[in-house]
């Protein structure tokens, strides 16, 4: 396999059809040619568990894909394998790991699962930036990235590149939302080297990363370029890749392509040899999702948000998502003007600060970072449904 190929297999095994994809893109030669024929390396998977949600709602890798790379790594003699993540802020690992099938996975097969959250971390130079990386990427001697496709609130789609963030500490995830996300993620990811990517395109949420809106797909892709996966997902969502900043940034810090008139696109049949070439574009009826809804872009019109995480916005746009489908959230926004405030950017702030208008007027802070405002939702962050009720009683 090369670095401007994109291998995809269809199915519903998602086990086996793992294993194929593998062998059919020769994953243990890439891992002998880093370590070495008589190495023993240790492995590192990272997959994304952002939170405690089952892979069915679109926003966690599936574990049983997981599953497949451990049957294959030790069919090809590899018994080091370490599963590494660190969930979003405001979330424990722990109970990712638990709810989305993951320990029973690593009792199973004596594998190793570690919290990032809970790791020590070392500072590196990422072109102008300083950042903190955890500790065990140190330790890794091939990394494994699997990634789900899915939309993001903020960045528009998170795949490949976004995914390396589960591999820096709490405290330096909230630093990357207080610097807009798209510069640190880029900077993040020369510093990180991404060895083989298995990307989870089984049923990831179109719309925003925490899931809830699943679109089934059942294929998986194998790459190794993260720049050329990231740009084939922005075409699989129909999102401009323009607008996904770290994209191009990373182009420009040499980590990969963008461009995908090179891209050759492979697709396996179910035995798991090549059946056909596919276009590089494929057509909105074959493998886009133009015919969606963006709902984080189209709920979140009354939001202004300034540095905020992604936990809290999204928690934000589940509640107003449920306020939309019964109906209030234009009574909220458009007869009873209520805006909401939310970010990092609104610490130390108070609303009075931000407006002249009368106290009912006043926006909303959604979290801790608004505490100073007269209305505040808190939680770090706070939970959609504290959001959706707080909101209601409004009406």
């Amino acid at each position: 396999m090369k670095k401007n190929e994109i291998i995809k297999i269809y199915g519903t095994d998602y086990t086996a059809m793992t294993v194929r994809l593998l062998k059919a893109a020769g994953l243990a030669d890439h891992i002998r040619q880093k370590a070495g024929p008589e190495k023993d390396p240790l492995i590192g998977i990272k997959p994304n568990l952002v939170s405690p949600v089952p892979a069915m709602y679109g926003a966690t890798t599936h574990p049983e894909i997981v599953e497949g790379i451990i049957l294959y790594l030790k069919e090809n003699g590899y018994q080091k394998i370490m599963i590494c993540e660190g969930s979003w802020v405001g979330d424990k690992t722990e109970d990712a790991f638990e709810y989305c099938g993951f320990c029973s996975l690593a009792d199973r097969y004596g594998i190793t699962l570690l919290d990032t959250q809970k790791d020590t971390s070392f500072s590196v130079k990422g072109g102008n930036l300083s950042l903190k990386i955890c500790s065990c990427v140190r330790q890794i001697d091939f990394l494994i990235n699997v990634p789900v496709l899915k939309g993001h609130c903020q960045t528009h789609v998170t795949c490949a590149l976004k995914n390396m963030k589960g591999l820096i500490p709490n405290s330096e995830k909230r630093r990357f939302h207080a610097l807009g996300l798209h510069d640190p993620i880029a900077a993040l990811n020369s510093c990180i080297h991404q060895d083989f990517i298995v990307v989870d395109n089984i049923c990831g949420d179109p719309d925003f990363e925490d899931g809830g809106n699943p679109l089934v797909q059942n294929n998986i892709l194998a790459a190794l370029d993260p720049v050329l996966t990231d740009a084939y997902a922005c075409r699989v969502l129909d999102r401009p890749q323009e607008k996904v900043r770290y994209i191009g940034l990373s182009e420009a810090f040499g980590i990969g392509s963008a461009d995908l008139t090179k891209l050759v696109l492979t697709s396996l049949d179910p035995s798991g040899s090549p059946s056909r070439f596919e276009a590089a574009f494929p057509s909105p009826a074959a493998d886009s999702c133009a015919f969606l809804t963006h709902k984080a872009m189209e709920l979140n019109y009354a939001t202004e948000e300034i540095q905020s995480c992604s936990a809290c916005y999204s928690a934000l746009t589940d509640a107003l998502n449920r306020l939309d489908q019964e109906g209030l959230l234009k009574i909220l926004t458009e007869r009873l003007h209520v805006r909401f405030c939310i970010g990092q950017g609104y610490k130390g702030l108070s609303s009075p600060e931000l407006s002249r208008l009368s106290p009912e007027d006043l926006p909303v802070g959604i979290g801790n970072c608004t505490c100073a405002f007269t209305k505040n939702i808190p939680g770090c962050p706070p939970s959609g449904d504290a959001i959706y009720e707080y909101l209601k009683a409004l009406i």
